[in-house]
């Protein structure tokens, strides 16, 4: 028994996977942009009803004058409490807009210069593994045969995903500049197509993160508690076999309590 627990010791290793700055600015994030697309809504509430046949109807799915579908139902903004409370969203989005600009300026400058970006950026394989990862993840026969794709820290589809978050983050928030300021700022507000299509941008980038969101909650909770403890702790339990990208430090773990056992080591 004695044997068998010391074989489990050696097999499995607490990874250091997440720095404490990205850990941060992700959960400082999280909020931040929670509170911002509630304000939004807000905002964006006096051009979704129809009486008020505003000509440029961001809230619907259509070409030209005619409309597919409008977003969003009755019941939808009554949950919100959203009917008649612009300058309340305008007050809430106006405050945060500063700390999302910020936070999302403070997390690309950490990025390049920690070198972050290199296990975050796609590389060439990764749309091809992106597919495999996707189809693995929907339980498609051939996929499952032949297995998850190799991958360091991030596999090819987590490389798009969070690369692509980067970019609609600046996108949220030169579109955001451009309807805030269309006078001050009118070169930014030329460049986005003029006021309406800024609005447009901005809000269909506001669609992407919360479909963002519904994926991302959705994957962490399939992939389990040792991955979410990772965003919190930074640290990550792994098997001996695992493959990790570049040098990290390593602490053995005792495979029945999960505890680290105080050895400390390097792998990769």
């Amino acid at each position: 028994m004695s044997g068998e627990r010391i074989q489990d010791r050696q097999q499995l290793q607490l990874v250091e996977k997440h720095p404490r700055a990205i850990r941060w600015m992700h959960w400082v994030n999280f909020p931040v942009l929670s509170v911002m697309i509630w304000s939004g809504l807000l905002i964006y509430w006096g051009d979704s009803t129809p009486p008020y046949q505003h000509a440029h109807q961001v809230y619907r799915i259509g070409i030209g004058h005619w409309t597919l579908v409008r977003l969003f139902p009755d019941w939808f903004w009554k949950m919100l409490n959203a009917p008649y409370q612009i300058t309340t969203g305008l007050g809430w989005h106006f405050l945060f807009m500063w700390i999302f600009a910020v936070n999302g300026i403070a997390y690309a400058i950490y990025l390049a210069v920690s070198g972050e970006w290199r296990v975050l950026w796609p590389q060439r394989k990764s749309f091809v593994d992106a597919m495999w990862v996707t189809l693995y993840d929907l339980h498609v026969p051939a996929a499952r045969r032949r297995g998850m794709p190799e991958q360091g820290k991030y596999n090819g589809a987590q490389r798009i995903a969070y690369s692509a978050i980067v970019l609609m983050g600046a996108g949220s928030l030169l579109t955001g500049l451009a309807i805030y300021k269309p006078t001050q700022a009118h070169w930014l507000t030329s460049l986005m197509g003029g006021y309406e299509m800024a609005r447009w941008l901005h809000f269909w980038l506001t669609m992407g993160f919360c479909g963002f969101f519904l994926v991302h909650v959705g994957q962490v909770v399939l992939a389990g508690w040792n991955n979410f403890r990772s965003m919190v702790s930074g640290y990550e339990i792994q098997g001996s076999g695992s493959r990790v990208q570049g040098p990290v430090n390593t602490h053995a773990v005792d495979a029945a309590s999960g505890e680290p056992t105080g050895a400390v080591g390097e792998a990769g």
